[in-house]
């Protein structure tokens, strides 16, 4: 009989998060696929260390998780052309690389959220350039009992448009930027405590994507938004990921927040991403009503 296949788990130093070893993800067979993706629903994040994956292996991996809403895009301040983009205000690329500074979760500006996403380091600046994390379950769990009643039956709306406006970002037609997502003009309206559709426990989900709680005023949302964010994103439910060249992770976007740290962009930082979509039924928030 064929040995079985196994890898270790190690529990990251915070609520959430393992590291493993022990296995080649481009050649995983399907019984230790299938333990990997039970742990992969126990600790939301997974990190894998010099797996040095090319992109037709990452995106073969990432289909095992089901279908793919991006099957691998490059996130980096490096053109095609090998120079590295300069840091200025006018570049639509870098605006959107800082963008991604800020706490969210993929896609809850579409209509059809993420389900999940492999991310794989390329090339690393020396210093900065992590990617944080953060346990929106434990963040839930951690909130007052009066906290988790006021904010029970509350929804947010999320917009790509809005979130990217807040840090001088006002997409344009004609930019020189594709920009995926900023296509949804009618924002969907998604509630502030979701339920993760595989494992029951509920997770806030809040990010620089939402504004606009109705019922509130924009003021009054706005400070709950943040107060709850705030919160979440303290120790222990953070995690700070340090990228050598080679590692891979995958991440449950329906429980975790994210963010890319700041570095110094004359160094290159050089990523690939490919996004799990998000199921039809469980992840679907149709554009809301007009509103104010």
């Amino acid at each position: 009989m064929p040995a079985v296949e196994s890898f270790t788990v190690t529990p990251l130093d915070a609520t959430f998060g393992a590291r493993i070893e022990g296995v080649r993800l481009a050649t995983i067979g399907d019984d230790a696929f299938a333990r990997l993706y039970r742990t992969w629903l126990d600790y939301g994040l997974l990190v894998f260390p010099g797996q040095h994956l090319t992109q037709d292996e990452q995106v073969a991996f990432a289909r095992r998780f089901g279908a793919l809403e991006i099957e691998i895009t490059p996130i980096s301040n490096v053109r095609r052309d090998g120079t590295v983009r300069a840091d200025v205000d006018g570049d639509d690329v870098v605006k959107v690389l800082k963008g991604n500074m800020g706490w969210h979760c993929d896609s809850t500006y579409m209509p059809v959220q993420a389900k999940g996403a492999v991310f794989t380091a390329h090339v690393v600046p020396p210093e900065g350039g992590e990617t944080g994390f953060v346990d929106m379950r434990a963040a839930y769990d951690a909130l007052s009992p009066e906290m988790k009643a006021r904010i029970a039956h509350l929804s947010a709306y999320h917009s790509l448009h809005y979130s990217q406006a807040k840090v001088g970002h006002e997409h344009k037609e004609g930019s020189t930027y594709s920009g995926y997502g900023f296509q949804v003009k009618d924002p969907p309206l998604r509630p502030l405590v979701k339920i993760h559709p595989e494992t029951g426990r509920p997770a806030l989900m809040i990010g620089r994507h939402a504004y606009g709680i109705p019922g509130l005023a924009p003021e009054e949302s706005d400070r709950l938004l943040d107060e709850l964010l705030d919160f979440a994103c303290q120790p222990p439910r953070t995690y700070h990921h340090h990228w050598t060249p080679g590692d891979a992770v995958l991440w449950d976007n329906r429980c975790l927040m994210h963010r890319a740290c700041p570095w110094d962009m004359k160094q290159p930082r050089v990523m690939y991403h490919s996004r799990i979509a998000g199921d039809q039924v469980t992840e679907f928030a149709a554009p809301a009503p007009a509103h104010a």
